[in-house]
């Protein structure tokens, strides 16, 4: 990785810190981050859709099996972002092998259970180890600040759970006093394909806003433990030092 390539600010900061500087990553690269996730997550999303008619749960835990698998696009364009580089779809299409197939079984299923997984991602997809030698890089990106990286997750998860409860419970609010409890009534115990699409469509809402805000902080907190690890602040300084 050429550390003077980087567009990103490299200092040291508290871990949270770094999160706030993954948010405004994604945020400042939008244009990238939308294009080229936006396909791929509807395509997820009709697929999830596709399993009501088996039941009410099918959707969510398709979806919830597959945010491991969208967070592989999602961290191809921001790696990129990091480097000042735009990508559209047909960036992504080109690296389909990469970034959709590589590691599909881990990424599937003891990656979904960790409760640091954004931010030891960028570790396990794009620094190229395998087998010991990656295991023990996910330990020393993770020492130490397994706290911080399972405060990042959880908190990303109330606000995911705060934005669908909000989506559902919004036309509440445009009704008559009297119609909003009969409306939550109806979106919590109520029954029926249309209850259960309006139930899936707004938690599929909420992870598509909140999923890339979710890795840029993950990825942002990786960088931030490489400064701590490999000094790369003093690197870049030095090499912008000396370019001038």
């Amino acid at each position: 990785m050429k550390v003077e390539a980087i567009g990103v600010g490299l200092s040291r900061r508290s871990m949270f810190e770094a999160a706030d500087l993954g948010v405004r990553l994604v945020g400042a690269n939008a244009r990238s981050v939308w294009r080229t996730f936006l396909p791929v997550y509807a395509l997820v999303v009709l697929a999830a859709a596709a399993l009501m008619p088996s039941g009410a749960t099918w959707p969510y835990l398709c979806l919830l099996c597959l945010k491991p698998w969208l967070d592989r696009s999602l961290l191809f364009v921001l790696a990129r972002a990091a480097f000042r580089e735009e990508t559209r779809f047909s960036d992504l299409a080109l690296a389909w092998r990469e970034v959709w197939w590589r590691d599909l079984a881990a990424t599937l299923t003891l990656r979904r259970l960790s409760p640091w997984r954004s931010y030891v991602q960028p570790a396990q997809q794009l620094e190229g180890q395998h087998g010991s030698e990656r295991r023990r890089r996910v330990r020393q990106i993770l020492q130490n600040h397994r706290g911080a990286a399972l405060g990042m997750q959880s908190a990303f998860a109330w606000v995911e759970s705060a934005i669908a409860i909000g989506l559902a419970v919004l036309p509440a609010w445009f009704g008559a006093g009297d119609d909003r409890g009969d409306w939550i009534a109806m979106l919590y115990v109520g029954d029926g394909p249309w209850i259960t699409a309006i139930q899936f469509l707004c938690y599929a809402v909420a992870v598509g806003f909140v999923e890339p805000f979710f890795v840029g902080a993950g990825f942002a907190m990786y960088l931030n433990r490489r400064v701590e690890l490999e000094a790369w602040d003093i690197e870049q300084e030095f090499r912008v030092a000396f370019a001038a």
